[in-house]
């Protein structure tokens, strides 16, 4: 058999294989917390920006959701401003002079930066914040961290409209509080509670880690699928702990709230989003509720949005 027979070969397994899964998500809304080294490096930036497009332009209706704590603290660097964390909360202390900075830098820079990028690469996207018509309202999460908030509301109206116009949104996680002040959002968190809100099919989130490990020191013990009913027996044997507590959290949330599944998946493995989307092994691991939706259940409707004002 030639070399050009064999690609050619190889070529059509991959289309196969990720043709029912296209068929799966097209028309579905897939949330995508975006973070880590594939925020950082360059190559991972564009694969990942080349994933969203690729998904977008099959159907797929992405929400890309981000934070940016590097070029935060980049900033804050140049301005003199000394980054401090909490070690109760291991989050980052938002005092007033820092909270300008997250906003200048979130709704600002990076999420301008992210909807260019897509535009480069073919895509259409708009850039959204949690200040746009109220769409994440938040409450002080605690005092020692300042103006670090947890969200208490969603109006997702800004979401559904640019959806429903051919756009991804690409929101940057600053919410407004009860007297105008804002806050800074945890971006796994507000992904986790966007994704339920909006009842997508799929929530992602972009780690640093490959998923899951039965061994952290072994990566071939990856935990390839989680039911939210194991995750507490999984915490007590110690297999899910330290940084990896919060994610899986986040996860078991999106999920018991009515996403039909999440993901953590390696954000520095080229092409990981449609490694895990479009492929029967995926990437990472996959936790799901105990009892499934069927997948009509999980199609944008026009008039949905109608209901948040």
């Amino acid at each position: 058999m030639t070399e050009y027979n064999v690609d050619n070969q190889m070529r059509t397994r991959v289309l196969n294989e990720a043709l029912p899964y296209i068929q799966q998500y097209s028309g579905k809304i897939v949330v995508v917390k975006y973070g880590g080294a594939a925020m950082i490096d360059d190559e991972l930036k564009q694969a990942v920006m080349s994933d969203i497009v690729l998904l977008s332009v099959c159907g797929v209706k992405i929400v890309l959701v981000h934070g940016g704590g590097p070029e935060i603290n980049s900033v804050l660097n140049k301005m003199g401003i000394e980054p401090k964390f909490s070690p109760t909360y291991g989050m980052r202390c938002t005092d007033n002079d820092t909270m300008d900075v997250v906003q200048m830098v979130l709704c600002g820079k990076v999420n301008k930066d992210l909807v260019r990028l897509i535009f480069d690469h073919g895509g259409r996207a708009i850039g959204l914040s949690g200040l746009d018509s109220g769409l994440l309202q938040a409450t002080q999460l605690a005092e020692e961290l300042g103006y670090v908030g947890e969200v208490n509301k969603i109006k997702p109206r800004p979401i559904y409209t640019a959806l429903e116009s051919g756009y991804i949104p690409v929101i940057a996680t600053v919410a407004t509080g009860a007297s105008g002040e804002s806050y800074n959002i945890n971006a796994d968190i507000a992904a986790a509670q966007i994704a339920a809100k909006i009842k997508a099919a799929n929530l992602i989130l972009m780690t640093d880690i490959k998923g899951v490990l039965r061994d952290k020191n072994d990566e071939s013990t990856l935990i390839h699928t989680i039911r939210a009913s194991e995750v507490a027996l999984l915490k007590e044997q110690g297999v899910i702990g330290g940084g990896m507590i919060p994610k899986v959290d986040c996860c078991l949330n999106a999920v018991r709230d009515g996403v039909g599944k999440a993901n953590i998946i390696d954000g520095r493995i080229p092409h990981s989003i449609l490694l895990e989307l479009l492929t029967d092994k995926g990437t990472g691991t996959m936790m799901l509720s105990d009892f499934q939706k069927k997948d009509d259940e999980y199609k944008v409707v026009k008039t949905e949005y109608k209901i948040e004002r």
